[in-house]
């Protein structure tokens, strides 16, 4: 079991603990639960899915790296496949609080990147700031979107974000979540194909300036990240930040990066390389490069 969980798994209920073991005990824990899985805590435990969901809030908020705030926030993002994926907040010391990830943020990119289609619900251990609420609001489930956090009745994203702004205002009918190919060619080695593909499955409706990155690890892992566009802008999530959350609740650690390949279009309206750069040699990697895409 990975040592982040340790202290918190400790004061997980007694049978939810003999349930969840054999699934943590692994070199990495890939943060989420399959259907299947959850099917089995389900029967093990006696309890029902949002149930079992608030009752996982603590390891979700033990993969949080808040080296800056010192807070940490849970979220689970529960797929109508009924996978479970964790997310928590994510901050990068010596680079911009806008590089910082959300616990909602994590949880559906998360969910967004292991091919879910739609979300049921998100469960957190703290009510979401308007930046979180924004960011759920451009998802295919739009403000039905089911809310659940401990101690309250559960609630939808459309009581968090009345009269909301999102992509029906600006006529967009994609959505996040929704299936997307940018028709980007394969090119290069694995690395090279792995940035491509993530950048041609990338929401970027509202710049058209598509982006991906491929981090390869020193075991020889390859982890993408696609760039998650927002109606409102700021809330949008640089593929780099999407890529990285993906490696730490999978339970690898920065230095295990050994190379980062982002992939973008030389003419785009924006650009991910400057802020890419710096976040990276904020983590001390400075093997990176650019395929600019045609």
């Amino acid at each position: 079991m990975h040592p982040r969980f340790e202290s918190v798994f400790a004061q997980l209920p007694a049978n939810l603990q003999s349930a969840l073991h054999p699934l943590l005990d692994v070199d990495h824990f890939p943060a989420m639960l399959s259907a299947h899985e959850v099917a089995l805590l389900r029967q093990q435990t006696g309890m029902d899915d949002a149930t079992v969901a608030l009752a996982l809030l603590p390891l979700a908020a033990a993969c949080a790296r808040p080296a800056i705030s010192h807070f940490h926030v849970g979220a689970i993002a529960r797929g109508i496949s009924g996978n479970f994926y964790f997310g928590a907040n994510m901050e990068f010391p010596g680079t911009m609080l806008q590089q910082t990830i959300h616990a909602e943020q994590s949880a559906v990119t998360h969910a967004w990147l292991r091919g879910e289609k739609q979300l049921a619900a998100i469960t957190v251990n703290y009510t979401p700031c308007g930046h979180c609420r924004q960011f759920m609001n451009e998802l295919n489930s739009g403000t039905d979107l089911r809310i659940d956090l401990p101690g309250r009745e559960p609630t939808t994203l459309g009581d968090y974000l009345p009269d909301a702004f999102g992509p029906v205002d600006l006529d967009i009918t994609t959505r996040l979540l929704d299936e997307e190919h940018h028709g980007f060619a394969p090119e290069g080695d694995a690395l090279s194909e792995a940035a491509i593909a993530a950048a041609n499955r990338s929401h970027a409706p509202y710049s058209n300036a598509p982006s991906g990155i491929a981090l390869e690890m020193n075991d020889g892992t390859i982890i993408t990240g696609s760039y998650a566009e927002n109606a409102a802008y700021n809330p949008s999530l640089p593929p780099l930040q999407a890529a990285l959350n993906l490696v730490w609740l999978s339970g690898y650690d920065s230095q295990d990066i050994v190379r980062v390949l982002l992939a973008e279009r030389p003419d785009a309206a924006i650009t991910q390389w400057e802020s890419t750069l710096a976040v990276m040699r904020s983590l001390g990697c400075s093997n990176l490069d650019r395929v600019l895409l045609g």
